[in-house]
């Protein structure tokens, strides 16, 4: 099976939303944040494997409490995959702090701040007119 093939770009988004809601609701460990996201998952094209990208709202403390917390649980999160997914073989789980998200709006804020310390484009274009 390719990397990019149908099939695994399907297993993936079936190991993401099956990991999203194993996160949320049966992961009781206190270290794992509640405003966890899984982002996206890649799993191998041999289905051993599976990196897992999450998003974690707070503060970096928070976010390396969290990662820990996951890795205990992967190994309960796999067999709990096991059970709902029907796969031929269940991919080991590796976590990875994805950092799009927090990136995406600090970016947005900085173009908001420039945005905001420009004139008034429509001032000009009326006054030449």
């Amino acid at each position: 099976m390719r990397k990019n093939s149908i099939k695994n770009i399907r297993i993936n988004s079936e190991v993401c939303k099956e990991l999203s809601v194993l996160i949320r609701n049966e992961v009781k460990d206190p270290r794992v944040n509640e405003m966890t996201s899984v982002v996206s998952v890649d799993v191998a094209p041999d289905l051993k494997t599976a990196k897992v990208f999450v998003s974690i709202l707070g503060d970096e403390q928070s976010q390396k409490d969290t990662l820990k917390g996951l890795k205990s649980a992967a190994p309960f999160l796999r067999s709990q995959l096991a059970k709902t997914l029907n796969l031929r073989q269940t991919p080991e789980l590796f976590f990875s702090v994805d950092q799009s998200i927090e990136y995406g709006v600090h970016m947005s804020k900085l173009i908001d701040d420039v945005m905001s310390t420009m004139p008034d484009r429509s001032d000009e274009e009326e006054e030449e007119n």
